[in-house]
């Protein structure tokens, strides 16, 4: 299984002077390679290399060639993703045209994708460009100025990794501190299999309630994010450039508040499992696009919820402890009763509670949706139609609610 370690560097002036010049040239190849392939509607990776090689060369003769094939790499993916998101966008915008003149609203104004362009790009090493001593601590990187060896430390949540295998690395440079984002393949874990399952509901409300009957998450947590939003919507009335600066200083708070708070949630969930076991959530693919909130705090939420980062954190930390992560259509889990199997939309009597119109059953709404999700692939492992729905097929299912 693959890893990453971030280490940081510790270069002196000169070599701090030398990873400012590699990175800047890195920059300014990929942003050539995506402009070009913007320009010509290309996204191949070997007709791009073809076609801007040379001048990229010449624009940066002192990177070494194998950087200038990884700048062309990562501005190539960079452009298949923005092809993939500018097809999207065109072809909705017709659909929110059509929607706006039929409830007589104003057409909404199309805002195209541009050019991708970064301002430090992160440059990309691979095995030929790099060489990393765990026992000594030093890495040896390609720059502009030739081959450097630099001292680094590595922190103390990633050492259980000194030793593994290494394959790429990304350097960059946050706040003026240089880190080495080094991808090692961990060995697998050996674990029996455990034939438990656990499904998990995730939601707005309540972040996370298990089939085990854990209710996961803090309410201080949505404190936190109404407080910054009420923050947010005071310093936006203003428009001033100190407000500006601290929308964008609240906005990298927030986002790395989010990241913790699914870090915490993700570890919580994994360590309630046993080890071989498998954890099955919902797949919330295109949520967004099937659900519909009138404006305010629901809709805030819903376009707010990190529920993917959510799912990668589980999926990796249940890895190292042998867990399987299973994901299933998530229809009709929240209006299924988990004791008859009765469905209903009326079923669901409010955001809490859960009572079935035809036996009485009542408990937890998020908890009901929870056993719903685990007996959901339960049945779809041993064939058997589940909940009024199609087998779930996995990853490639869409969510629709």
């Amino acid at each position: 299984m693959e890893r990453t370690v971030c280490i940081q560097l510790q270069p002196n002036t000169e070599q701090a002077q030398a990873l400012h010049k590699t990175l800047a040239q890195f920059t300014v190849v990929y942003n050539h390679v995506c402009a070009y392939g913007w320009q010509q509607g290309e996204k191949n990776g070997v007709k791009l290399h073809h076609a801007t090689y040379y001048d990229t060369k010449a624009l940066c003769p002192d990177l070494v060639s194998d950087l200038l094939i990884q700048a062309r790499v990562k501005a190539t993916e960079t452009l298949k993703s923005a092809f993939t998101w500018k097809a999207k966008k065109e072809a909705t915008y017709s659909k929110k045209v059509a929607k706006a003149q039929k409830q007589s609203k104003p057409v909404p104004v199309f805002k195209p994708v541009r050019c991708p362009r970064s301002l430090a790009c992160a440059v990309r090493y691979n095995v030929h460009t790099y060489s990393l001593n765990w026992e000594a601590q030093t890495v040896r990187l390609s720059t502009t100025q030739g081959k450097m060896s630099l001292s680094f430390t590595v922190p103390h949540f990633s050492k259980r990794y000194r030793g593994c295998k290494i394959a790429t690395a990304d350097l960059l440079s946050r706040n003026g501190v240089w880190w080495l984002h080094v991808v090692v393949d961990a060995p697998e874990p050996v674990v029996e299999y455990h034939d438990e399952v656990i499904g998990v509901d995730l939601g707005l409300n309540r972040p996370a309630v298990t089939s085990q009957r854990h209710f996961l998450g803090s309410r201080h947590w949505k404190e936190v994010d109404r407080r910054r939003f009420r923050l947010r919507r005071k310093l936006q009335s203003k428009g001033s450039k100190s407000a500006k600066r601290h929308l964008k200083k609240i906005s990298h708070k927030q986002m790395r508040f989010h990241r913790d708070c699914d870090h915490v949630l993700s570890k919580r969930i994994v360590q309630n499992a046993t080890a071989g076991s498998t954890i099955v959530l919902e797949n919330l693919t295109n949520l967004r696009e099937g659900v519909h909130h009138r404006k305010g705090e629901g809709q805030r939420k819903l376009h707010s919820w990190s529920f993917a980062q959510l799912y990668g954190f589980i999926a990796y930390k249940a890895q190292e402890r042998g867990i399987a992560v299973e994901r299933v259509d998530p229809r009709h889990t929240s209006q299924t009763c988990s004791q008859c199997g009765h469905q209903a939309r009326n079923n669901r009597r409010s955001q809490a509670v859960f009572h079935c119109r035809s036996c009485g059953y009542q408990l937890n709404a998020d908890l009901n949706a929870s056993y719903n999700i685990r007996d959901k692939f339960c049945l779809a492992q041993g064939g058997t139609s589940v909940l009024g729905g199609p087998l779930s097929d996995g990853l490639s299912s869409q969510a629709s609610v």
